[in-house]
C-alpha cells in the first residue's frame, strides 16, 4: 500500500496497473455488450457474449467512462488525481477544515478585525515572553517538565498560522480589488489620450482657420505690381501671384 501511494505521488507516476484492460478486443466486447443489452446493469456477460471468444472474467463495465454528472451531484464534488484530492468548485479550506486551531471566525460575513488584532496583540506578547524565557537559566537535568521556550514557540506557531490563513481568504478580494484598479487605470489612460487628440484637432483646426484667413485677404492687401519692361521693350509684365491652392499646399508640407 505504501508503494502504491508513493507512486501515486511520483511527479512521473506509471501507468496503472489495470491499462492492459483497455485493449481493441475488450473494448470491442464492451461495445456489443451495450448494443445487446442497452439498459441492464447487472448482465451476465458471459451469457450475453457466449458466441465471442475470450470474455474476460472481470466485469467490462469498468472500461466505461466514469460519470461526471454523478461527480457533480454530490455536495462537496472532487476527484482524486495523483493521490492529491481536488474540489470541483474552487474553494479555499479554512484553517479549521486543514485540522488547524482557529482563532477567528470562519464566516466572512462577519467582522474578523476584532478578532485579529487580538491575535496580533497576543503574538507579539508571546514573543516578547519568549525572549525572556530564553534568558532564563535551564532547567536542571533532573526536570521532567519541558522548557517554557517550547509552549511559547508552539503558541507563535499557532498566531501565525492564523495570520496566514486570514491573509488567503482575502486573496479572491485583493485580486478583484486589482483587477479594478488596473481597470479603472486604462480608462483614465485612455480617457487623457482622447484628450490629448482632441485639444491637438482643436489646435490644427485654429491654425488652418487662421491660414484662410490669411489666403482670403491676400489678394487685397498685395497691390497689382508690374515688372518695369527692359529697354527695348514696349509692354510690361505682371507677377505671377501665389493662389490660395499653392498656400494651402504650402501649409500641408509645412505643417
Amino acid at each position: 500500500m505504501d508503494d502504491e501511494e508513493a507512486e501515486l505521488r511520483n511527479p512521473f507516476p506509471s501507468p496503472p496497473s489495470h491499462y492492459t484492460k483497455y485493449s481493441s478486443h475488450n473494448l470491442r466486447l464492451l461495445a456489443l455488450l451495450r448494443e445487446r443489452a442497452p439498459d441492464q446493469s447487472d448482465v451476465n456477460q458471459h451469457e450475453i457474449l457466449s458466441d465471442q471468444s475470450d470474455v474476460p472474467d472481470w466485469p467490462l463495465t469498468q472500461l466505461e467512462k466514469p460519470r461526471v454528472d454523478w461527480i457533480l451531484e454530490e455536495p462537496d464534488a472532487y476527484y482524486d488525481v495523483f493521490g492529491d484530492r481536488w474540489f470541483v468548485k474552487e474553494k479555499i479550506p479554512s484553517l479549521a477544515e486543514l485540522g488547524g486551531n482557529q482563532l477567528y471566525p470562519a464566516d466572512p460575513s462577519i467582522d474578523r478585525r476584532p478578532a485579529l488584532l487580538s491575535v496580533l496583540r497576543s503574538l507579539l506578547v508571546t514573543f516578547s515572553s519568549l525572549t525572556s524565557s530564553l534568558l532564563a537559566p535551564p532547567p536542571s537535568a533532573s526536570s521532567a517538565d519541558p522548557p517554557q521556550w517550547h509552549s511559547h514557540v508552539e503558541w507563535i506557531t499557532v498566531l501565525s498560522q492564523n495570520i496566514m490563513a486570514a491573509a488567503n481568504d482575502l486573496r479572491p478580494v485583493q485580486a478583484r480589488e486589482n483587477l479594478e484598479l488596473m481597470m479603472r487605470r486604462q480608462l483614465e489612460l485612455r480617457k487623457n489620450e482622447t484628450e490629448a487628440l482632441h485639444s491637438k484637432c482643436d489646435a490644427l483646426e485654429t491654425k488652418l482657420a487662421d491660414l484662410r484667413k490669411s489666403i482670403d485677404s491676400l489678394p487685397a492687401r498685395l497691390p497689382s505690381m508690374r515688372i518695369p519692361a527692359a529697354k527695348g521693350t514696349a509692354q510690361s509684365t505682371n507677377l505671377n501671384l501665389p493662389t490660395q491652392i499653392d498656400v494651402l499646399r504650402w501649409a500641408e508640407e509645412v505643417g
